[in-house]
Parts: C-alpha cells; structure tokens; sequence
C-alpha cells in the first residue's frame, strides 16, 4: 500500500507582521492594533490587543500559586484591513511598481506606500 503524503497549503496573505490593521468584523470590531505574527498555513493572524483570551495556569512546582494569564487568540485574515495612521482610515491594498522598479504594496484610498 502506498502512502499519501500530505501537502501543506499556504494562503497569500494581504498582511504581514508589524502592519497597523483594523479589524472589520467580529467582536472586536473597529479596534487598531499591530500584527504579531502571521499564520498562513491557517490564513489568521494574531493582533496585538485584540480577540483577548484567557488562561487559567496550575502551579508547576510546589509551593507556586496559579495564575491566570491573558494572550491574543488568532483572527482570520480576511477580518482585518491595512490601517493608515497618518489618514485614519482603514483600506483595501493594491501592488504598484516604485520608481527602483520594485513591487511595493499601497493603500488604495490614501496612495500611502507601505513597504
């Protein structure tokens, strides 16, 4: 018998770490913050300050009391949109070549170059 190997399929994303997003739906709706880290086997990202969980730890040792910890939970990406700090304004984002020749990503409503 033959085994089948898995493929790992891996979203392009719209976003990447360290952009400033919006988020445009769920229950954290309207909030800004910076994205942390990208998963794109799964296509979510994880923003800082929003989608907070949390944790309740036991003691590993003894004699140590439990704790109870808060972290961001992924969101989809398709929930999030590039944010303009300067325009306050949240956009969709377009690939545009600079003048070096490079492809460069770009808020559609502001013209503001993000890479």
């Amino acid at each position: 018998m033959a085994t089948q190997q898995k493929t790992v399929v891996r979203h392009k994303m719209h976003v990447k770490k360290g952009d400033t997003v919006q988020i445009i739906a769920g229950s954290d709706k309207g909030k800004v913050g910076e994205v942390l880290q990208t998963i794109t086997k799964t296509s979510k990202v994880i923003v800082k300050g929003v989608n907070i969980r949390t944790k309740h730890m036991k003691p590993q040792q003894e004699g140590e009391s439990g704790q109870i910890v808060t972290q961001e939970a992924p969101i989809h990406s398709s929930n999030v949109m590039l944010y303009s700090t300067k325009e306050k304004v949240a956009s969709r984002v377009c690939h545009t070549i600079n003048q070096d020749g490079k492809k460069v990503r770009m808020l559609k409503k502001t013209g503001e170059i993000i890479d």
